[in-house]
């Protein structure tokens, strides 16, 4: 570790570490208190950065799918999440995933999810799936990592600027949570209208391929 990356360190993640594998198998070793309520819980905690970001610069939207595989995704219209440069001019992608927010992890003042849950971060997502997708597009570049089972499967991987800029967390929850019936999207719409400064729209592939089930001669 060099002494650059030694010292970013701030209020939200360790900079100067990538994964935390500890961290992430506790997560998985606790599965029922760091995602109450299944997969709806695990959807909050990503739409709430969307909600951040929004309340940020003073409204903004995103989409929530619900993927007929039982992948979900989570795409917002932001700025992108935060990158910081190394002593060689490269982009670093923050630790979200695989390492603990420090705003909400065992935190007595982390903000309470619209749930009724503590907000854990990023972590409790990937620990959580057996894979992850982040996308991340911003002003200057675009680019995506996947996780599998929160520890980064790949590095940073270019992608073709489209001139928008936004973030897209795409994940498949482990067996546990697949197993067990997803949320609504009258549900899902319940709960996230509680952020004033994010409209959400909700996507619900899975009923339509249900749909599509039922038609069949």
């Amino acid at each position: 570790m060099d002494r650059t990356t030694a010292s970013w360190r701030n209020t939200t993640h360790d900079w100067a570490g990538s994964v935390d594998a500890d961290h992430l198998a506790h997560i998985r070793e606790n599965r029922a208190a760091f995602a109450p309520g299944g997969l709806a819980h695990l959807l909050l905690e990503v739409v709430a950065y969307a909600a951040d970001e929004a309340e940020c610069v003073g409204g903004g939207r995103c989409t929530v799918t619900l993927h007929a595989d039982g992948s979900v995704s989570v795409a917002d219209e932001g700025r992108g999440t935060d990158t910081r440069l190394d002593e060689h001019g490269r982009p670093v992608k923050k630790p979200i995933m695989a390492t603990r927010d420090l705003r909400f992890f065992d935190h007595p003042g982390a903000q309470i999810l619209p749930d009724g849950h503590p907000r854990r971060g990023m972590s409790v997502v990937a620990a959580l799936s057996e894979w992850l997708v982040h996308t991340n597009r911003r002003a200057g570049g675009a680019w995506f990592q996947r996780y599998e089972h929160g520890i980064p499967a790949t590095g940073l991987t270019a992608v073709a600027d489209d001139g928008t800029t936004g973030t897209t967390v795409h994940f498949s929850p482990a067996e546990p949570l697949r197993a067990a019936s997803g949320p609504t999207s009258d549900a899902l719409a319940a709960l996230t209208a509680s952020w004033p400064h994010l409209s959400v729209d909700i996507v619900d592939h899975r009923a339509r391929q249900s749909a599509e089930s039922r038609d069949r001669p």
